[in-house]
């Protein structure tokens, strides 16, 4: 899990976001129904939106999850702040799919699995895009991802926010 010299980017389009979905859509189909989705905020929302529309799941839950910042050796034993949740009552005996939209460290799928399991439900993660190059965990990785990646991802609705240096072509002046 190192790299040297500067992180690559790669800035994706819708069109590269429909082959994601279109390549996740049937992995997920072929295992089992999945019976709720959990979006985990803020990256997984839109992925999440996109495949609850494709694989017509209508029970969609939200969880927001935040990691203290650590010194990169602590970062395995940092302990996850669970901001909101949904209900054991929501999760219990349902299989449901957490989705995010990249495993990068791997943390908050984990932290996210962990808790659904404890509450007695079936979880399997899933993310557009896994880095296992930046995985914190030699055994753990997502249940379904669209692509493996050693970049740092930019989804088109990430755009107009700005994107940490990258200049961003808009629209060419006459």
């Amino acid at each position: 899990m190192t790299s040297s010299g500067p992180v690559r980017h790669e800035l994706l389009t819708w069109q590269d976001v429909d082959q994601l979905v279109d390549v996740l859509v049937p992995q997920i189909k072929s295992v089992a129904p999945f019976e709720a989705m959990i979006l985990v905020t803020r990256g997984g929302i839109i992925p999440g939106g996109l495949l609850a529309e494709a694989l017509d799941i209508r029970d969609v839950l939200t969880a927001a999850v935040h990691f203290q910042q650590e010194p990169h050796e602590a970062r395995l034993l940092a302990m996850p702040n669970f901001l909101q949740f949904p209900s054991e009552s929501l999760l219990t005996e349902r299989r449901i799919l957490i989705v995010d939209d990249v495993w990068g460290s791997g943390r908050t799928s984990t932290a996210v699995r962990g808790r659904v399991e404890a509450a007695g439900g079936l979880a399997a993660t899933c993310v557009f895009h896994f880095n296992p190059y930046r995985s914190l965990f030699t055994r753990a990785e997502p249940d379904f991802y669209g692509a493996v990646t050693d970049a740092y991802i930019v989804y088109p609705w990430e755009l107009d926010r700005g994107v940490q240096g990258i200049r961003v072509a808009g629209p060419k002046e006459n």
